[in-house]
């Protein structure tokens, strides 16, 4: 894609991937320090990971015992114990693209699209170093 894109494109596909094209990434650009990029992919997993562990308690079933909570209190406790396993959910799901991210690292296949294996913008991994394709791949794909 070029620096001639239209508003509407680029308006259509958000404002953080806007601001990728609007800032003139293109392939060639990239300058990726690959240690700092990993170090963040490591201390993101190790938060999610501490997040996860705090959280086990609220994921755990809710006792149906009537004689300690009431039916109201029951409710909301099987909703924050559905909530608690959504976020564990979501956060399984980052853990395996940052796992992705640090295999991609040692195989230096990091920072190319694993679908076009052009370049991914500087940007794009600044906002998530866990990303994995391009701009223009995502946006195919989501469309």
């Amino acid at each position: 894609m070029t620096a001639t894109c239209s508003k509407r494109y680029l308006s259509s596909l958000g404002r953080t991937a806007a601001a990728c094209y609007e800032a003139g990434m293109t392939a060639g650009e990239n300058n990726r320090d690959l240690a700092a990029m990993s170090e963040r992919l490591l201390t993101r997993r190790a938060e999610l990971r501490a997040l996860s562990d705090s959280a086990r308690d609220s994921r755990k079933p809710v006792e149906l015992d009537q004689s300690k909570v009431g039916r109201l209190s029951r409710m909301d406790a099987m909703q924050d114990q559905a909530m608690a396993q959504e976020s564990e959910r979501r956060r399984k799901g980052e853990l395996l693209r940052i796992g992705a991210a640090l295999e991609r690292i040692k195989s230096d296949d990091y920072g190319y699209c694993v679908s076009c294996d052009e370049d991914i913008a500087q940007a794009r991994l600044d906002l998530d170093p866990a990303v994995a394709t391009c701009i223009n791949c995502a946006s195919r794909s989501k469309s």
